[in-house]
């Protein structure tokens, strides 16, 4: 197999981009809108979970580096018709999550320089742009931006964390559970968008120069940045900010403002563009991976295909998350969409690709060994979360109904090798462990 560019550090970034992403801005006012100070248990629990989740991911990626992600996983477990689907989910998923992330970024811009609400959705429209060129250019140079991003972004998150810390009061803390128990499930539901990275991550391990030493390392670094960042966001929001933060749509600002006064806003002008750019530029890239990866398989069109071997750039599966995300902003403008429902529609999705993901893991690593039983608990864990979806769980259903619809509308038949044969003969996930050569549309984009 071709081996792609990206080094650890470059690769790290990517995910740390990706986990630690643009939720940050406003999830921290979410969760305590829905829980008080009980969402730092939801936090907490998620922070839990994502650690098999995260460690399953870098096993199967290190096994199998592919850019169809958990898509490839779930084809090598259960096989094409369901890899499908769950492709889908993602490719559907990513103009809606990076949306959000953007939104989220451009309102704190807004919010610091006493913008509109139109100056918002420009700023996201701007950072989107950034990112599809910048992942037009190649991996190595989205690499290397987000090396810069990442840097800033932890700087700034640290700094907040610090200085507002000693405004602490504990009468913030009581009740900690206001809402009851219930409340910490429907937190979840909402923070699962900031813990949603690693479904978007899988699908750069084949750009790992070494997979199998990269992917693991780069995994337990973000690990513990994200670790740390989180729950001392999710703390100091809640015991510095009080009841201010349920009501808030710019905590993380506030928090800056306590411990550096006015001159907070410059800074959080550069939080927000660090964190939603970091997020969206690694999701585009993963997207666009999958959607060669899906072209390749016979789940989308094959012209998606051109460009999607490792270390080349699948420009025409970049177009088209380009255009349907230039689509979906602008009726969300028109229609004046708030940010919550778009992110909470993202985890729904997400948690379904999740979901997936662990199901396969369970029928691809050993059993019966640690790592099979971490797949297992996060497993569960996850399918708790999806629960307190409710209606949202109707979107990933469809989307997941229009690929099996599509699949068997192809008649179960995809190029493999320059011939034409009946998917159903093919052995499970045949065209993922293809040579990238033989390929369609493996030649240079």
């Amino acid at each position: 197999m071709q081996r792609g560019m990206l080094g650890w550090g470059e690769g790290t970034a990517l995910y740390i981009g990706a986990v630690l992403g643009p939720g940050v801005l406003a999830l921290p006012a979410l969760a305590a809108a829905v829980a008080g100070p009980a969402s730092i248990v939801s936090w907490t629990v998620l922070l839990l979970l994502s650690v098999p989740v995260a460690v399953t991911f870098a096993a199967l990626g290190a096994r199998h580096p592919d850019g169809g992600g958990v898509s490839t996983f779930v084809a090598r477990a259960y096989g094409p018709r369901a890899a499908t689907c769950v492709g889908w989910l993602f490719y559907a998923a990513v103009p809606v999550g990076v949306l959000a992330g953007a939104m989220a970024g451009g309102e704190y811009v807004a919010e610091a320089f006493g913008l509109s609400g139109s100056a918002g959705y420009a700023c996201a429209a701007a950072i989107l742009a950034v990112a599809v060129a910048a992942n037009y250019v190649g991996l190595q140079v989205s690499g290397r931006m987000q090396l810069v991003l990442v840097g800033l972004l932890v700087l700034l998150l640290a700094c907040a964390i610090v200085f507002a810390a000693p405004h602490t009061e504990t009468a913030h803390f009581t009740p900690f559970m206001p809402d009851g128990w219930l409340s910490i499930g429907s937190a979840a539901l909402v923070l699962f968008y900031a813990f949603s990275g690693w479904e978007a991550a899988s699908h750069l391990s084949a750009e790992f120069a070494h997979p199998t030493r990269h992917l693991p390392r780069a995994t337990a670094i973000t690990l513990v940045i994200v670790g740390v960042l989180y729950l001392g966001l999710s703390f100091v929001t809640v015991g510095v900010l009080g009841p201010e933060a349920r009501t808030s749509d710019v905590p993380l600002m506030l928090l800056l403002e306590r411990g550096f006064g006015s001159s907070a806003r410059g800074l959080t002008a550069a939080a927000a563009i660090c964190l939603s750019m970091g997020a969206v530029n690694t999701f585009i890239a993963g997207a666009a991976r999958l959607g060669a990866a899906l072209g390749r398989d016979g789940a989308l069109p094959v012209w998606l295909a051109k460009g999607g071997s490792a270390g080349q750039v699948p420009r025409r599966s970049l177009t088209v998350q380009a255009v349907l995300t230039a689509a979906l902003t602008l009726v969300v403008a028109l229609l004046n969409v708030p940010l919550d429902p778009l992110m909470r529609a993202t985890s729904a999705f997400l948690a379904a690709v999740t979901v997936a993901g662990m199901a396969a893991s369970l029928r691809l690593l050993p059993r019966r060994t640690p790592l099979w039983y971490a797949a297992a608990v996060a497993a569960v864990f996850t399918l708790v979360v999806m629960a307190f979806s409710g209606w949202l769980l109707v979107l990933p259903l469809t989307v997941a109904g229009c690929a099996a619809l599509y699949w068997r509308s192809r008649s179960g038949r995809v190029a493999v090798d320059g011939r034409t044969t009946q998917t159903e003969d093919l052995p499970v996930a045949a065209s993922v462990t293809s040579s990238p050569s033989s390929m369609p549309g493996s030649d240079r984009s």
